[in-house]
């Protein structure tokens, strides 16, 4: 089949890095010509595949989901692979590492701080009875209405692009930061968990959800929609309703308990023989 081509060179500026050698980070220029449905991703590969096989970037699944792909594109923290070049309208694309984070190399950021800080929220269910759920018998009961009090937040990706978006990560390093905020209310809210105020005592600190003063610029930064400003607010209105003793703590919900009268579906029968070849 015939590629498609648009009559175009584009112009990438990469920030490259070597640790091992280079005191700091530096732009390369490369050209090529623009495909038609390239993304920055697509870019990025074709540089390596054809140009400089020393560019190192990070990417899994190229579909939107891993996250491992966040770059800063043109000044804005985005997924590469989701980024289309024809899109940003432009015929230089300067592509850096996300900001507020170390680099490892080129544009692989260190992510580290991203994850430390969300293993710290405990971002898991926590019940009071541990036997239950160390050795589960049964599922938690919870009803669409009390999913859909945290669904938004669970597609978070954890791509990092949203602390690189945040102007409080920017300036202090100890800042919990968007992602773990915002997840640490999704597991609040889960009407399956008993972790609340556990959660509440760790990010209620004067560099927990106090430190956000709501620019906003994390929830437009997210890929997924997640909206993470909007979570710290209803994570702000529960630290202070726990401050001021008027946050009801509640129990979580029920275990359906062991399955009786069950009745066991038929085996599946044997596909058929293959008779499209058959006369």
């Amino acid at each position: 089949m015939t590629e498609h081509r648009i009559d175009k060179e584009i112009t990438f500026r990469v920030s490259r890095f070597d640790p091992d050698k280079d005191k700091a980070p530096y732009m390369k220029e490369y050209r090529f010509i623009l495909r038609r449905g390239m993304t920055v991703l697509d870019g990025l590969m074709h540089i390596k595949e054809t140009q400089d096989c020393t560019l190192s970037y990070r990417k899994s699944c190229r579909m939107g989901i891993c996250g491992s792909c966040g770059m800063l594109v043109n000044r804005h923290p985005v997924l590469a692979c989701q980024t289309q070049i024809a899109d940003l309208d432009c015929d230089v694309v300067e592509v850096r590492p996300l900001p507020n984070y170390a680099i490892i190399r080129d544009v692989v950021p260190d992510l580290s701080s991203l994850f430390d800080r969300h293993q710290k929220i405990r971002p898991f269910i926590i019940r009071s009875n541990r036997e239950e759920q160390d050795h589960p018998t049964s599922e938690y009961l919870q009803d669409p209405e009390a999913l859909e009090r945290y669904l938004q937040f669970s597609y978070c990706i954890k791509c990092g692009c949203c602390i690189s978006a945040c102007p409080t990560s920017s300036t202090d390093d100890d800042y919990t930061g968007p992602q773990a905020l915002a997840q640490c209310y999704r597991y609040n809210v889960d009407s399956r968990d008993e972790g609340a105020d556990e959660r509440l005592e760790a990010v209620d600190t004067p560099h927990g959800v106090w430190r956000c003063h709501f620019p906003g610029a994390c929830s437009e930064a997210c890929p997924r929609g997640v909206d993470p400003a909007f979570a710290i607010q209803l994570l702000k209105r529960d630290a202070f309703g726990k401050a001021l003793g008027i946050r009801k703590s509640r129990e979580g919900a029920p275990c359906a308990g062991p399955y009786r009268n069950a009745v066991k579906k038929p085996d599946i029968p044997d596909a058929p023989e293959d008779t499209a070849d058959k006369k």
